[in-house]
């Protein structure tokens, strides 16, 4: 728990950072490392899910409806409103008791630590592809990075499974461990915006 949790913190720092750097314009149409997703659909998931789900995922409650369909980058300082629900989500996870058992999650169920791990990993690799699309870079530790790597490792299979990752890529010689979670997880480690 005390590591995982650790990385948590580190992470949802860097996310929070990173949502700061995104500009209007940014969220008017522009590409991202996911090629199905412009800025504005990117950070909506970005948001909902390491934010509003993680903190829900520790109360063990569903996501309701109207956070599923909220935009929340219509909504002055939404960067701001990320990164103190990311606190929120972050301070549920500091209760030990919420890494006992299972959690629901996608129709289905998997141990508490996993899905913290998950989700850890969500806020760093759709952090990179989010501050790539929009000229900013995403640090991590290289003890996060490697927990990143880890992670990408463990559930690479059911993220391929339900079309999370892409296909992996080569990292190049002397990639850093989140470099290497970066390209096993199916990004373009050379991708730029336009």
């Amino acid at each position: 728990m005390e590591t995982t949790h650790k990385h948590m913190v580190e992470c949802a720092a860097e996310a929070a950072r990173v949502a700061r750097g995104v500009t209007a314009e940014h969220l008017a149409g522009t590409a991202t490392p996911c090629a199905d997703w412009d800025v504005r659909t990117l950070v909506n998931h970005w948001v909902l899910y390491t934010s509003y789900g993680l903190e829900r995922r520790a109360a063990r409650v569903q996501l309701p409806d109207e956070l599923t369909a909220r935009d929340f980058t219509a909504e002055p300082d939404w960067a701001g409103a990320y990164a103190a629900q990311l606190d929120r989500a972050v301070a549920a996870w500091a209760d030990p008791a919420v890494w006992e058992g299972d959690v629901d999650f996608g129709g289905g169920s998997a141990p508490a630590a996993d899905v913290a791990a998950m989700v850890t990993k969500e806020m760093a690799v759709h952090g990179w592809d989010v501050a790539r699309a929009t000229g900013q870079d995403f640090h991590v530790s290289q003890d996060a990075g490697a927990f990143v790597l880890g992670v990408v490792r463990e559930h690479g299979d059911l993220y391929r499974q339900y079309g999370g990752f892409a296909a992996e890529r080569p990292a190049g010689e002397g990639a850093t461990d989140f470099e290497r979670a970066l390209a096993e997880s199916g990004r373009d480690l050379g991708w730029r915006a336009a």
